[in-house]
């Protein structure tokens, strides 16, 4: 038992991080503190926790604590903690990938593209954007209206005429001088200001354009200048948040139903919406939405890029989070609640993009139910139905070949449990050794206690590869659970699967319209398309790859002057000893080496 009450009389009244263990050694919670002995007390002296805190404080074994010297640098340290240890009673939201930005490089003609990574000198980046959908769709606008190229360097240098992009009227084509660079820079400039909200100043800019085109009777010129500024204006009606208002902000709205949390962003740039994108956190039920909205703040935030405005639907102390983020991000940062006008509706906005998420998330959710429900119901399973691990094989005519196992649990695909099995030592095409393969490896561990098991196993094959299955489950002791192999019907139409049972001479055919056909389908599919991008990639890699690559003592340099002076790798094969020795850098010792390697 902890003794709680000797380790709270030690305890400073210090800012601070708290690491919670179990008897095991895990870390279950981590939290942060303005005072460490205050909140660590409270755990201990209270009686209204929910239940999940008294849960928590139940398994608690040990305490660890870290003092800081301000709540700003508890809260970095405590973020660091949860991202790295991952507690079970942490709200936790999965660290996602850096967001996209546009990019104009600064180069002579500069090029529109799609960038994520860390930002150079010389370049102008506009964003965040939620997703690469939202930035694809901005590159596509700013192409109609500014006409910029996309194209790479490499292609840009190398064209003798203009490409398709010029003819349909998206591109000024600058690789063949159809527009004298300060022409094109302008265009640049507009764009820049554009994604910068100052749309008024390229309406004004081009509204010039067009009145001295008109005055010198280019009439063609004035009409293109003309269809700049409709498009300009039909994108102000479409996109923009508030015509009022060009400021950067982010709206942050959490809901909960129903034991489900959703935290909505949107993302606001130069008055422009640029989209939103939902957050559902792990470990979030029984807590309340301002904890949920608190640490996505404090999880998101301290990676990203901070815009000078967030607004936010809930109300909490984020003054400490404020001096983090300003002091991050170099640039004063302003958390509000209490919001009236224009940005009272981005916040309703954002909260009516949580809901929507939240009661598509249950419907899906209920959906996935009533299918697990109906495939344990036609599969005659007397226990409940939640994991189920699905295996396939690709190749081509036994080349690369790749296993794949993907694992739908808890009512959904999940992703980070995958696993692909690269095959090797078997015959090409040998789908049966192949399976085996895959099998042995995948549960020899969680024979050994590595794992969990599933409730059932679905071998995309017919009766061999479903036999495979059984002999190599027998041999580890796994003989509890369920193994089903879903064979491809008459033609390989879907609808007309077979599923083939170990102990059944009959396969069972599901009725089209089955909702346990479709879920079976569902993950079936996903084990092909995980599986043949393993192999797709595998495959190229292999036909990219030059054997020259594995000889110890040929690096870089000594490859391409093999190459050179052979033509290629066959005439390298058909050199003797005496030829190799021959090139630069190539000692008779290597050459031998070299010979019998490829020998």
């Amino acid at each position: 038992m902890f003794d709680s009450k000797t380790f709270l009389a030690n305890l400073p009244h210090l800012p601070g991080v708290y690491r919670m263990f179990n008897a095991a050694g895990e870390v279950i919670y981590v939290g942060k503190a303005r005072d460490l002995k205050k909140r660590v007390t409270s755990y201990f002296q209270k009686t209204d926790h929910i239940p999940r805190t008294r849960l928590m404080v139940s398994q608690i074994a040990n305490i660890e604590t870290t003092v800081t010297r301000s709540e700003a640098e508890a809260l970095l340290l405590e973020n660091n903690l949860i991202k790295s240890l991952a507690p079970r009673f942490n709200i936790l939201f999965r660290d996602d990938k850096s967001y996209p930005f546009i990019v104009l490089t600064g180069h002579r003609f500069p090029r529109l593209g799609y960038y994520r990574g860390v930002q150079h000198k010389g370049n102008q980046y506009f964003g965040p954007f939620p997703n690469a959908g939202a930035v694809k769709e901005s590159i596509q606008l700013l192409q109609k209206v500014f006409r910029l190229r996309t194209c790479e360097d490499s292609v840009f240098s190398n064209r003798s005429r203009p490409c398709l992009l010029h003819q349909i009227q998206r591109c000024t084509a600058p690789c063949v001088g159809l527009i004298d660079p300060e022409s094109y820079r302008a265009d640049v400039h507009h764009a820049a200001l554009f994604m910068q909200g100052k749309d008024q100043q390229v309406i004004s800019a081009i509204s010039e354009k067009m009145q001295l085109a008109a005055e010198q009777l280019h009439y063609e010129e004035a009409a293109l200048y003309r269809d700049q500024i409709g498009a300009l204006r039909r994108v102000q009606e479409k996109q923009y948040v508030s015509s009022s208002s060009g400021a950067d902000a982010d709206i942050v709205a959490c809901y909960e139903q129903q034991g489900m949390v959703c935290v909505n962003l949107v993302m606001v740039r130069g008055g422009r919406h640029l989209g939103d994108k939902s957050f559902f956190p792990s470990n979030a039920g029984q807590y309340d939405t301002a904890a949920a909205l608190e640490a996505f703040l404090e999880q998101h935030y301290l990676s990203q890029p901070v815009p000078r405005q967030i607004l936010v639907s809930e109300a909490l102390d984020g003054e400490a989070l404020e001096t983090l983020l300003s002091e991050q991000a170099r640039h004063k940062v302003q958390i509000s609640w209490r919001v009236t006008g224009e940005r009272r509706v981005w916040v309703e906005m954002a909260l009516t993009n949580a809901r929507l998420a939240v009661a598509q998330r249950l419907s899906q959710q209920a959906n996935q139910e009533a299918r697990l429900a109906a495939l344990q119901q036609a599969l005659d399973l007397t226990d409940a139905l939640q994991r189920i691990e699905c295996f396939d094989i690709s190749h081509t005519m036994g080349e690369a070949t790749v296993a794949s196992c993907v694992v739908f649990d808890q009512g959904d695909m999940r992703n980070g449990e995958y696993r692909r099995y690269n095959i090797s030592g078997i015959t090409p095409g040998d789908d049966f050794a192949a399976m085996r393969d895959a099998l042995q490896r995948r549960y020899s561990k969680i024979a050994a206690g590595e794992g969990k098991m599933p409730d059932l196993i679905l071998i995309d094959g017919g009766k061999g590869q479903l036999g495979i299955a059984v002999e190599v489950l027998a041999d580890l002791g796994l003989n509890d659970v369920a193994l089903v192999g879903v064979a491809k019907g008459e033609a390989r139409k879907p609808g007309l699967e077979q599923l083939i049972f170990p102990d059944r001479d009959k396969p069972l055919q599901l009725p089209k319209d089955s909702p346990a056909l479709h879920l079976i389908q569902q993950i079936r599919d996903e084990a092909h398309r995980f599986a043949i991008s393993g192999h797709r990639a595998k495959r190229g890699k292999a036909r990219t790859h030059s054997s020259l690559e594995d000889i110890g003592g040929i690096g870089a340099k000594r490859r391409q002057r093999l190459l050179a002076r052979f033509g290629g790798l066959k005439g390298v094969v058909a050199a003797n000893v005496d030829e190799l020795t021959q090139v630069e850098g190539i000692s008779r010792a290597l050459a031998e080496k070299i010979y019998e390697e490829l020998h």
